[in-house]
């Protein structure tokens, strides 16, 4: 090569000058470049599938609510709660109510009394509202109930048959029900609860009243009580809230059944309310007289008189209810002003004899009339 010839004007040095021109001007490919790409072609491909997935959606949404318009429309707007409540048997699979029972015969079990402790008494109180702070303490006696009811159980009139209707008869509900005395009702206590002479209250002032209740088994009865007509519809009204609620009583029968013997009745857990005598240990008229008293459950909730002869001691009817007379005590039947019963008389105007002052008499409650 001589000194005339260029270095640079060789071929092959052109052809290398050529590639790094045309390299110059191509963009340069790098690494993050690369990654931001892939990104955006991901994104583009999520963005399509949500596209694709939106429209079936849509469509089936569309179709529910098209279907509930439809149900909602061809079932004349009835929910699945209406059908429920109108059809209770197939919803729930609910058995019909049992047909009312028609006898009165029924038996119990009473509750175990051993797990009552001794009786601790406080100042009570009595009828005549006279006020004492004696306090006595007297131990549990277990209720023996086959002693004092044993002479007037053979004296108890089986209601076999219906007893006939009278055209005045009002009925509240299916089963609950007064009418006035009927000749047969009038012929069935007559000389028992309803003295032959010298009774001051009128047939005309009395009514029977026909009832339902649920006894100490849980089995529907049949009851029947005589009282004063200014509380017949109270009476109704009440049993038939207890009845509903399924409150529990062990006999509901005319006191005529026991020979008019309140002591006979108590000793039998029975409910009652019309019975012509004095209050007991008086010679004053009971409420229960006029028919405007009543006792329920009265064995679990005994009369108790305190300091009764001025000795300081107490007594308490009927006899083997003596550990229910503490009422700091809990078990079944008892009522307290948290009882049912108790708040239904209370509503309807009566007075509990569980608020005297000087005797405690819970099972009774009495109505004053204006």
């Amino acid at each position: 090569m001589d000194e005339n010839t260029s270095y640079y004007n060789f071929p092959v040095y052109d052809i290398i000058a050529a590639e790094e021109k045309e390299a110059e001007a191509k963009p340069t490919f790098t690494f993050p470049a690369a990654i931001k790409m892939k990104g955006n072609n991901a994104m583009s491909d999520i963005r399509a599938l949500i596209r694709q997935a939106v429209k079936p959606s849509l469509l089936l949404l569309t179709f529910i609510l098209i279907c509930a318009f439809l149900a909602r429309y061809l079932t004349r707007q009835e929910t699945l709660l209406d059908y429920a409540r109108e059809n209770p048997e197939l919803a729930y699979g609910a058995e019909p109510a049992p047909t009312p029972a028609k006898s009165l015969e029924n038996t119990s079990t009473k509750p175990d009394n051993s797990s009552l402790s001794e009786m601790t008494q406080s100042s009570v109180s009595s009828e005549n509202n006279e006020v004492s702070d004696d306090t006595t303490s007297v131990s549990p006696v277990t209720p023996d109930k086959t002693s004092s009811y044993a002479e007037s159980e053979s004296k108890k009139t089986e209601v076999s048959e219906p007893m006939p209707t009278s055209s005045d008869r009002i009925t509240y509900e299916d089963g609950f029900y007064y009418e006035p005395l009927t000749d047969s009702v009038k012929e069935r206590i007559t000389g028992i609860s309803y003295p032959e002479s010298g009774c001051t209250v009128p047939y005309e002032d009395l009514a029977y009243v026909g009832l339902l209740y649920f006894d100490f088994d849980g089995q529907e009865q049949t009851g029947e009580l005589i009282c004063n007509q200014a509380v017949a519809q109270d009476m109704v009204e009440i049993f038939y809230e207890l009845y509903r609620n399924e409150y529990q009583l062990e006999r509901v029968r005319l006191i005529d059944e026991y020979g008019g013997d309140d002591t006979a009745s108590m000793a039998d857990n029975n409910t009652s309310c019309f019975n012509y005598r004095v209050v007991d240990g008086t010679t004053r008229l009971s409420k229960h007289a006029y028919g405007l008293a009543i006792d329920i459950n009265p064995y679990y909730n005994p009369y108790v008189v305190f300091n009764k002869n001025g000795d300081g001691s107490t007594y308490i009817s009927p006899p083997g209810s003596e550990v229910y007379a503490d009422r700091s005590q809990s078990f079944a039947y008892k009522i307290d002003e948290t009882d049912l019963c108790y708040r239904l008389f209370t509503e309807h105007g009566f007075t509990w004899g569980g608020n005297w002052n000087s005797t405690k008499d819970y099972q009774h409650f009495q109505k004053t009339l204006d």
